[in-house]
């Protein structure tokens, strides 16, 4: 049977040949692990998400939820397998061995989470909203909360959710109007209604422990006056088992597009005057607080795109492998048909869709691997550099695989042909589910936004000019590959331009006004995706050169002339070798193909038309 959800060669290959991971198994946080425990645990992943996720999501896109009397029946089969992914330890890979975890890298349980979300991201949510609402009480809460939430959130007896959206507040999260008032005991009277509540209730745990935004009655408006709850569907008795009904109720669930097995739901808090609230940290402190677990949760998000990218492509790649239609181009007087994976634009679909997803993957874990370093790091400047990394590329990472997640499902789609339009066919369902996810952790403009104004400026602009800068490193080790001069060129001379673009917005924006960031932070932030990816796919094919050429010349073919036979033929022939070379032609394609067209964006982000903002509105 064909993989369909990832590439494990590219994987381990960005893990271990590119960012070389194991050699975080020299620090001591990690010095229990080793590479080969890492590629056992993410083969465990890969059978978990192949034989359980998997036909778990096709089905529960056929079932949903159901919501009756009040109540949210998850997809037959979703306790079980919830209850067996805890069980295996995903639930706290990262966490300390006190909280049941395995104190793995971050980076690793990226890769495993690529892969689970290539699966069933629905499933993910259950898992993500859990372990960030146990993180936050983990560290924020006091040592009775911890005492009667974390054994029991971690464990996988109660699950999490982040009620943040109301109906006025949706970005703008300073409108939140849901409202906390104080008791005499310590505790707070919650009274209001959240909205677009992923897995606001479900019957897959005893408990539902939600963390919920709200405004102390008196508290300013706006986001510094927001404090952060802790709201159990049910309250606790004092030995923290489960008492009464906290007054939490689901008053209905959203029809959505996609994610049919992902309840999302409106909660209301405090209809009967009996809702509790539990203050996490200190009053005013919510955005704060919630803003811990941000990088992480829009990291995840990103992954999830990710792994829409790439069943995507891998179910075309499949089909276009088995599917016969028309004559070869090569043998036209051939009557036979040939798989549609011999006809230019289904291989030009195909080589579009494997360079930015090995790309993005890259850029991803390495976003992930930053993450440890910095956790790691043995001086402040070293921890500053690191994070500072993150920062920059989390917006990116959020964003640009998540808009790429719902084009590549349409040209899976498109490969599939009539196919692919009908219900029989998984690419369809990844297109309805995927758009959701330019949504999640703030929509693309809001990403947009954050690296435009904010990331590209700290530091004075150093950390994005910087980063860069850094790349240079690479197109130098480059330079001597033989073919290849017009590519770097063509990426040097591209990224230079980016790197030109933070002093052209600044002065459009001093001239015209403060509006003119904000207009052009989206192509903004597309173009410097395709830089990234770009950059990210030279370097996999400075080490996949190296790696290569290391294989060839074992076989005594260390002869780069371009029409050794021998070599084409052993390339031909080889997996390992196929897909190295791979690796190499993906970087040429989109070097080749798509930062042309982010000359374009650059350039129109350049040519200063402000029409959109001047426009008046009754002209629309």
């Amino acid at each position: 049977m064909a993989r369909l959800l990832v590439d494990e060669r590219d994987i381990k290959f960005v893990l271990f040949e590119l960012l070389k991971v194991q050699e975080l198994c020299q620090q001591d946080r990690f010095s229990n692990w080793k590479e080969g425990a890492f590629v056992l645990l993410l083969e465990e992943a890969r059978k978990f998400a192949e034989k359980r996720l998997f036909p778990l999501n096709l089905e529960g896109d056929r079932i949903g939820v159901r919501f009756d009397a009040g109540e949210v029946f998850a997809v037959p089969g979703t306790k079980d397998s919830y209850r067996d992914f805890v069980d295996a330890g995903w639930l706290t890979p990262c966490e300390e061995e006190a909280y049941g975890g395995q104190g793995l890298p971050e980076v690793i349980k990226f890769a495993a989470h690529e892969i689970f979300f290539a699966a069933n991201f629905p499933f993910m949510c259950y898992v993500n909203l859990t372990h960030d609402a146990a993180k936050l009480i983990e560290k924020f809460g006091t040592s009775e909360q911890k005492r009667l939430y974390l054994d029991k959130m971690y464990g996988g007896q109660w699950t999490g959710t982040m009620a943040l959206t109301e109906s006025s507040a949706g970005s703008d999260v300073g409108a939140i109007e849901v409202k906390a008032t104080k008791n005499g005991d310590g505790t707070y009277h919650l009274t209001g209604q959240k909205i677009f509540i992923t897995n606001g209730d479900h019957d897959i745990a005893e408990n539902i422990v939600h963390m919920v935004l709200a405004r102390i009655d008196g508290d300013l408006p706006g986001t510094k006056g927001l404090s952060i709850f802790i709201v159990p569907k049910y309250r606790l008795n004092e030995d923290g088992s489960i008492g009464q009904p906290n007054d939490v109720r689901c008053i209905g669930v959203e029809h959505k597009m996609g994610l049919s097995a992902s309840p999302t739901t409106t909660m209301s808090f405090g209809e009967q005057g009996a809702c509790t609230a539990y203050l996490l940290g200190r009053e005013r402190d919510g955005i704060k607080i919630m803003f811990h677990m941000m990088n992480a949760s829009r990291l995840e998000v990103g992954m999830w795109g990710q792994g829409i990218c790439s069943a995507s492509y891998l179910h075309a790649l499949n089909y276009s492998r088995e599917r016969k239609q028309g004559a070869s181009l090569k043998d036209p007087g051939s009557s036979s048909q040939v798989p549609i994976i011999r006809h230019p634009d289904v291989r030009r679909l195909l080589l579009l869709m494997k360079s930015h997803i090995e790309g993005m993957r890259a850029m991803l874990y390495f976003c992930g691997y930053a993450m440890d370093r910095s956790a790691i790091a043995e001086t402040a400047e070293e921890k500053t550099w690191w994070r500072n990394i993150v920062e920059l590329l989390i917006p990116i990472c959020k964003a640009y695989p998540t808009e790429k997640g719902v084009e590549f499902a349409s040209h899976a789609i498109q490969i599939h042909g009539g196919f692919g339009y009908t219900r029989e066919c998984p690419v369809e369902q990844f297109m309805r589910d995927s758009k959701a996810a330019c949504i999640f952790e703030g929509t693309t403009g809001v990403q947009a936004i954050d690296f435009a104004v904010r990331k590209v400026a700290m530091d004075q602009g150093r950390v994005f000019q910087d980063f860069l800068s850094g790349m240079d490193k690479i197109v130098c080790q480059s330079s001597g590959w033989p073919g290849w001069e017009k590519y770097l060129t063509h990426f040097h001379k591209t990224k230079t331009a980016l790197q030109e673009l933070p002093a052209h917005l600044a002065e459009q924006s001093t001239r015209a006004g403060n509006f003119y960031s904000l207009l052009k932070a989206t192509p903004f932030l597309d173009a410097a995706g395709d830089v990234f990816v770009s950059y990210f796919l030279l370097w996999s094919a400075l080490a996949a050169s190296e790696k290569l050429e290391s294989l060839l010349s074992k076989e005594g073919l260390q002869d780069k002339d371009k029409d050794n036979e021998q070599r084409k033929e052993f390339i031909r022939r080889k997996p390992q070798a196929a897909y190295l070379a791979g690796k190499i032609e993906s970087a040429k394609y989109f070097i080749g193909n798509v930062l042309p067209v982010t000359d374009g964006k650059i350039a129109a982000i350049r040519w200063g038309d402000s029409s959109a903002w001047e426009m008046e509105e009754t002209f629309f």
